[in-house]
């Protein structure tokens, strides 16, 4: 094996380690982002429960409020009301003493609504907290991820390239060479050997006419010649 190509399969081979290694990490992070989106969207679930329980316990804490104000009215009324004369005064008394029972009751239930609401606006405020926290490592987890997404692609590309650059081996392209140039050295003695079997075929008067140029005499040659035998044949007749 030629140093090239054991370079580039030294080459292909930490690529190959380098996928590998990544190709887990890549599962593991898509696994881990997925449960910590479920995670998520368990504690946005349990943050609006706790927060609809912190809103009733504001909303009952106003609504007893009001009603022991109301209690309280209303002995006050039934009070004035036995001093008019318009009831009497042991119905008066046991009325407004029951308002303000009521009262009392509603208090109650305010001091214990608003322990309630600020044990509930804890939670709130606690989720609220691991909300954001999960919120973020999921944002920073996918971003990880796209990172190594991208070092897979690279190291497949690199992978790829040495995979096909390894397969290069220098000393078949240069045995191909020498078989080519072996083929064409074939080719140009075989054409001069076909030159030379033409040359030998030519006849003894086509190098005799090569050798000076000609065929002999030409045409016009010809015709003088024959004119001048016409010539002397009348002259011959005329005698």
């Amino acid at each position: 094996m030629s140093l090239f190509k054991r370079l580039f399969t030294l080459g292909k081979a930490e690529a190959n380690s380098v996928v590998d290694k990544l190709e887990d990490p890549i599962k593991m992070t898509e696994q881990g982002i997925r449960d910590m989106k479920k995670d998520l969207e368990n504690c946005l679930k349990a943050l609006a429960e706790v927060k609809a329980l912190e809103i009733r316990s504001r909303n009952e804490i106003n609504t007893e409020k009001d009603k022991a104000v109301d209690y309280e009215k209303k002995a006050m009324l039934l009070l004035q009301r036995a001093e008019s004369g318009q009831l009497s005064a042991d119905e008066a008394d046991r009325l407004a003493g029951e308002a303000l029972n009521k009262k009392a009751e509603s208090e109650s239930h305010v001091e214990r609504a608003s322990g309630q609401q600020l044990q509930f606006e804890k939670n709130v405020s606690k989720l609220g907290v691991n909300v954001k926290a999960l919120r973020s490592k999921i944002s920073s987890w996918e971003n990880e991820l796209k990172t190594l997404k991208a070092r897979v692609k690279v190291a497949s590309a690199t992978k790829n390239i040495n995979k096909q650059m390894a397969a290069i081996d220098s000393s078949d392209t240069i045995s191909l060479l020498e078989r080519m140039k072996d083929k064409v050295e074939q080719e140009e003695a075989l054409s001069d050997a076909y030159g030379s079997i033409a040359n030998e075929s030519k006849s003894l008067d086509d190098e005799i006419d090569g050798a000076i140029g000609g065929s002999g005499a030409s045409a016009s040659d010809s015709l003088a010649e024959l004119k001048a035998k016409m010539a002397a044949s009348k002259g011959d007749s005329s005698k």
